[in-house]
């Protein structure tokens, strides 16, 4: 009897009072096996739901027993969802319900956007892909390493266009004479194009041996003409 009343109460974890002053019961000791399994999918899918942005294992962990297995609740329901239009997909370090690429047309022709991302990309001239290619692939990199790699000068408005669409940052200072700025890709980057990290873009060396990607293509873009001088700050 003491045990069930202790349960009724809930059964939480340091730090997971409620407003109401009742604990959260993330270890669901009271429940078969199943149920309780049954119960943790619940909470990982509703959480995620609830996100605007991607959820990170972290928060997920606590809603659910200490010694439960996140990926493998991620599994169970990534398998529940097979023949669905959306699915749960790792992206910028963290899961997201997304639709289905398959999907991509449908939702474009009913609101008049992509199926995941925010739509950053279709804002995007051929300029604005290649120099942002080259960024997240050879990031760290200042505006003068980028304008030397495609042999004419990269815009600081192009440079402008990228940082306000989110999609890369100032980086650290580079120890070059001047210490100019470098860039780097945001989590709005991978997110944009569903990418869980940066290890997951394509390997440059297997792109440029398919015939996908090469210098002489890089360098055939029509890359703006800027003012000559590094960004101080």
């Amino acid at each position: 009897m003491a045990e069930t009343a202790r349960i009724t109460r809930g059964r939480g974890q340091p730090g997971d009072g409620r407003p109401d002053g009742h604990l959260f019961d993330r270890e669901l000791a009271h429940l078969p096996p199943e149920a309780r399994w049954r119960e943790w999918m619940n909470r990982v899918e509703a959480a995620i739901f609830a996100a605007s942005e991607p959820v990170g294992r972290e928060t997920l962990a606590r809603v659910v027993g200490e010694n439960c297995s996140v990926d493998l609740l991620i599994d169970d329901i990534r398998e529940e969802l097979r023949g669905r239009p959306y699915d749960l997909v790792a992206v910028a370090g963290g899961w997201k319900h997304l639709t289905r690429p398959a999907y991509a047309d449908v939702i474009r022709s009913a609101f008049g956007t992509g199926a995941a991302g925010s739509g950053r990309a279709r804002d995007l001239t051929q300029s604005d892909v290649l120099v942002l290619n080259a960024i997240a692939y050879f990031q760290p990199i200042t505006r003068g390493e980028l304008s030397s790699f495609f042999g004419k000068e990269v815009s600081r408005d192009l440079i402008g266009h990228l940082r306000g669409a989110g999609l890369i940052a100032f980086g650290p200072r580079s120890p070059t004479p001047g210490a100019p700025y470098t860039y780097v890709t945001t989590k709005e980057f991978l997110l944009e194009f569903g990418l869980d990290t940066l290890r997951d873009l394509p390997d440059f060396e297997a792109l440029e041996d398919a015939g996908l990607l090469s210098e002489e293509k890089l360098l055939a873009g029509d890359i703006p003409v800027g003012l000559a001088d590094e960004e101080a700050g």
